[in-house]
């Protein structure tokens, strides 16, 4: 269609061409339609195509094709240069930088262990410090006790209360324990025909006093242990209703004297708060004769005036 009004426009314009002497310049030809110009004829009659359409594409084409073109000849420089480079070298600085990044990767991570480590050891002998440097303790609870009551009869099943203190001497493990007890229990004698005793009760007073040694000092964990002597009085006539002991085979009443052997182990609640449990070995000398007594004690244990200018202690000193 566009080729046909070309046609009939370039007739046209011959014939104005022809009538037209010593005139000299080219003239447009364009579609009445559309307002594009189709080409542009000169005196001679010949034309130059210059169709607007196809302008508009080989622009648009040109826009693709420049980069294209650009990539191309870009790519064989490019592969050239990479062939150039020295691939082993750069293979083995990579590999040592890779070891080298990873060793000191390690370093810093060991280093930073030691440091986390070093500042829960030194917490840790700040709780033990603050726990053992209590110049008091007081303690106080019960126990149990198998104690033989006569030189014939079996052992009984006591049980006991106590109450004590410990004084602490300057910052050492060493201090001085004072202790009373109580042991309340029922002897198996024999029937008897007067007063029909048979479980008669018996009690024992026990005042103590002696060393004390801590021999372990932990954050949780305590142990001491300590070694005490006094005397004990023995009350085994209460309820026999006059009856001497003996005729029924316990021992008489009287004061003798007492030794308890003992290990501790405390557990600490808080700095100033602990359970304790205290296994033991109680000999007395009831009726000239040596009595073997075991048996435990579990007490709560409060620690009280705490020491201003303490000294750091280690874990297991």
């Amino acid at each position: 269609m566009v080729g046909a009004a070309a046609e009939r426009c370039f007739r046209e314009e011959r014939v104005r061409l022809a009538m037209l002497t010593g005139t000299k310049r080219k003239r447009k030809c364009s579609n009445g339609d559309t307002g594009k110009i189709l080409a542009f004829l000169s005196p001679g009659g010949s034309k130059s195509w210059r169709a607007y359409r196809f302008m508009w594409f080989r622009k648009q084409l040109g826009f693709v094709a420049c980069p294209v073109v650009a990539l191309a000849l870009m790519f064989p420089v490019v592969s050239y240069a990479q062939q150039q480079l020295p691939q082993s070298n750069s293979q083995e600085q990579y590999e040592q930088f890779s070891k080298q990044s990873t060793k000191e990767r390690a370093q810093v991570l060991l280093e930073a262990q030691r440091r986390l480590e070093a500042r829960r050891e030194q917490r840790t002998l700040q709780i033990i410090s603050q726990t053992y440097n209590y110049k008091y303790e007081i303690f106080a609870g019960g126990g149990y006790l198998r104690f033989r009551p006569g030189p014939v009869l079996q052992h009984n099943q006591e049980a006991e209360w106590n109450l004590g203190l410990t004084d602490y001497l300057g910052s050492s493990s060493w201090g001085i324990t004072g202790e009373i007890r109580g042991y309340y229990g029922n002897a198996f004698t024999n029937t008897h025909q007067i007063n029909q005793a048979y479980e008669p009760t018996i009690a024992q007073y026990v005042y103590l006093g002696g060393p004390t040694y801590r021999f372990f000092r932990g954050q949780h964990w305590g142990w001491t242990a300590q070694v005490l002597g006094g005397m004990g009085q023995g009350k085994f006539s209460p309820n026999l209703n006059g009856l001497p002991p003996q005729l029924v085979g316990l021992y008489k009443d009287e004061t003798v004297p007492y030794v308890d052997i003992g290990a501790s182990v405390d557990y600490n609640l808080s700095t100033g708060l602990a359970i304790r449990l205290t296994p033991e070995y109680l000999l007395s000398t009831y009726g000239g004769q040596l009595q073997g007594n075991k048996g435990w004690q579990i007490d709560i244990v409060y620690r009280m005036h705490h020491r201003r200018h303490y000294h750091m202690f280690t874990k297991n000193r």
